[in-house]
């Protein structure tokens, strides 16, 4: 089964929101229906997220004008929100300049 992502401007700034169903037809707003929140527990909270929540999530439908769409992406939804991976890095410092044969002294 596929979702849509829309992502989408509100209140200067910028919302991405996972539906089910989703209506193109309407002349003037992009149709959703059916959320998709994310229901796994997290290490890390995100006020943002945590704010669109609250906003949207206890709605049944949403009329998104066109003009505040920037993208709408067909995702499946076994695939919805891949894996982050933290990826460690190292820190080199070096001080010394490196000798430069080429350059005449």
């Amino acid at each position: 089964m596929s979702l849509y992502r829309v992502h989408f401007k509100w209140k200067e700034k910028e919302v991405e929101l996972s539906a089910r169903k989703l209506d193109l037809t309407h002349p003037y707003f992009v149709s959703i229906k059916d959320l998709v929140f994310d229901s796994k527990p997290r290490l890390i909270i995100d006020p943002s997220l945590d704010e669109v929540l609250k906003t949207f999530g206890s709605a049944h439908h949403l009329m998104i004008p066109f003009q505040t769409v920037s993208l709408i992406e067909e995702i499946s939804e076994n695939k919805e929100a891949p894996e982050k991976k933290v990826m460690p890095f190292t820190l080199v410092e070096n001080n010394e300049p490196k000798e430069d044969k080429n350059r005449p002294e």
